[in-house]
């Protein structure tokens, strides 16, 4: 069964870090493009960042310059730091990956909640 499974949420403290990471099984994903997507309460999934099979990176302007998304084909692993968190970057944080045409791969989510 190919998924993803996502760890590393929790509470921390605005200005703080988080370390996300996404672990994929049931094929290699070495090939495939990845990336992280958050929902805010209220509001719709919205893409955070993502990094191709070769490691070119993009991120959303809100995100730019303190999150910062790796991968690890090796270990077949995705990851997102997260630094100097904001209020506003609370949200449940999702990995996903396109397969194929047809095809689209969600985690389950972890929660990240940052306290003013």
């Amino acid at each position: 069964q190919v998924q993803l499974v996502e760890s590393g949420g929790g509470l921390v403290q605005a200005g703080g870090s988080l370390n996300l990471s996404c672990a994929a099984s049931g094929k290699s994903f070495s090939r495939n493009t990845m990336d992280w997507y958050r929902q805010a309460p209220g509001k719709q999934r919205e893409l955070v960042a993502i990094i191709s099979s070769r490691g070119s990176t993009n991120y959303a302007d809100s995100v730019k310059g303190r999150f910062t998304i790796s991968r690890d084909n090796a270990k077949n692993t995705m990851y997102l730091q997260m630094n100097s968190l904001k209020s506003e970057d609370t949200a449940v944080y999702y990995c996903h990956s396109r397969i194929s045409l047809i095809t689209d791969i969600w985690g389950q989510g972890t929660q990240v909640t940052v306290s003013s």
